[in-house]
């Protein structure tokens, strides 16, 4: 076991080197602008006629169908759907052979008014008892107008579980969202990462707002009834509108989309955590209140003394605002967190952190900023190899469209950055490394355009310095 580890490290050790070689061949060591200019499709959103968003056929047929993990460690879904004419049984029918539903599991339901709009039935059901690496057909509905579909649970908690993982945000349900959703699709992900503004329905007023929600639900079926979308919420999902007697902040939100916050001990949905596979994956709520003694701040200080290297090497975060950006849209908006936050990031060796919010892609370099006071005068981020790589991947193609001005001339943390539509994917392979992606959607065709080897921030480090980080106490 320790001879086949080791020669699977000398392994990756040369791949790596390979990769840096072709990096500067390509680039030189420069940081990259890339100059690419694509010809979108129009930011606007498809007609609420088009097939995107067809309605399945059959009386009160379940729609707008997506799963999410239902527990801490990848051995449950929840299951969420709507049903529009009447509540119908809020039951799923699941088991591991496609001709017999072996298990029924019970789930609520619930609707909401948003202004004079009124929802359909929201169906949520917990499917607990899960065997791990096992694909699972479940049935929601009734009669004819019943639904099959399936989904593969993730390997058991191991730091050598390889999994792929999709980064998407703001994805909104424009032709530019479409293509970004199919490229994915095509991409082997299988969960996605999600870092919040989901369907734009806030940029519409009265009851469109609703529709708008109904109709990006059936939009994203087709990815989310078949694989869990870890969800975090963003400024659009807030839909502060009083002008409508609408004044709870993510009531839309709250309604639709189920998240496992009670496994990880959180109080709120809007901030939770997960295991699956090699990963400890911890999502943040930028819109919601984060500085000290603040249940948010709270519930993450002990969060992150629960991670466990040993067993999930992987530490990401998910957030929507940026804390890293030279992009001049919501430029340092994330600022604030971050002077809450970093330090305990880079004490922690987390290794990636992947936001939205800018309609833009932008990486960074293992960068902190732990040391600025208005007194020192040290404010500039300086390299940290102990530090995150900050990746925004706001891009996913909503109505707003690119945010395609940035910073000149490009910051030192900045490796690459550009005004593009697309997606990422993030393949982790063992304990020690893991192959990113982003994917520019280049006028319908799927374009790797920023790729990385990424090392793991713990085990990827000398055994020297592997037992260090385990003597580190960080000051929380």
């Amino acid at each position: 076991m320790l001879v086949s580890f080791g020669v699977r490290l000398i392994l990756y050790q040369h791949l790596h080197i390979v990769l840096i070689i072709l990096s500067f061949v390509g680039h030189g060591d420069a940081r990259v602008t890339s100059t690419f200019v694509r010809s979108e499709w129009p930011s606007t959103d498809i007609p609420l006629e088009n097939e995107a968003f067809a309605i399945p056929k059959g009386h009160n047929a379940p729609q707008q169908v997506h799963i999410t993990q239902g527990d801490y460690d990848g051995k449950a879904v929840i299951i969420s759907w709507v049903t529009t004419a009447e509540p119908g049984p809020s039951k799923v029918q699941y088991g591991t052979s496609k001709d017999n539903s072996e298990f029924t599991a019970e789930g609520t339901v619930t609707n909401y008014t948003f202004y004079n709009y009124k929802s359909g039935y929201i169906h949520h059901c917990l499917v607990d008892g899960l065997e791990y690496n096992t694909k699972y057909y479940y049935k929601i509905g009734v009669g004819d107008s019943s639904r099959e579909f399936w989904f593969q649970t993730p390997p058991k908690i191991d730091p050598d579980a390889s999994y792929t993982f999709g980064v998407i945000g703001d994805l909104g349900q424009t032709f530019n969202s479409l293509s970004t959703l199919e490229h994915y699709m095509q991409s082997g992900g299988q969960t996605v990462l999600y870092v919040g503004d989901l369907s734009y329905a806030d940029r519409y007023t009265y009851n469109d707002v609703g529709i708008r929600w109904d109709s990006w639900g059936r939009f994203i079926e087709r990815s989310t009834a078949y694989q869990p979308w870890i969800w975090s919420a963003g400024n659009h999902e807030i839909e502060y509108m009083p002008n409508m007697g609408e004044v709870l902040p993510f009531k839309s939100y709250l309604q639709r989309f189920s998240t496992p916050h009670i496994a990880s001990n959180s109080s709120n949905p809007l901030w939770y955590a997960v295991r699956r596979a090699s990963a400890h994956i911890i999502v943040l709520s930028s819109y919601s209140p984060f500085v000290k003694y603040t249940p948010q701040w709270m519930w993450l200080r002990e969060e992150l003394k629960k991670v466990d290297r040993e067993k999930t090497p992987w530490l990401i975060i998910l957030m929507h605002m940026p804390m890293y950006s030279s992009n001049l849209a919501h430029y340092m908006e994330g600022e604030s967190m971050r002077a809450v936050f970093e330090s305990w990031f880079v004490c922690f060796k987390v290794d990636l952190i992947f936001a939205g919010h800018v309609h833009a892609y932008e990486r960074s370099y293992r960068i902190s900023n732990i040391h600025y006071n208005v007194s020192s005068g040290d404010r500039y981020p300086v390299p940290d190899k102990s530090a995150p790589v900050y990746i925004t991947v706001g891009d996913g193609g909503n109505q707003e469209g690119l945010a395609g001005r940035f910073w000149d001339p490009q910051p030192d943390y900045s490796a690459f950055r550009e005004a593009s539509y697309g997606h990422s994917t993030l393949e982790i392979r063992n304990r020690t490394h893991a192959f990113y992606h982003w994917n520019r959607n280049d006028d319908g065709k799927k374009v790797k355009t920023d790729s990385v080897l990424f090392y793991n921030q713990y085990w990827a480090s000398n055994l020297h310095r592997r037992r260090s980080l385990k003597k580190i106490h960080c000051k929380l």
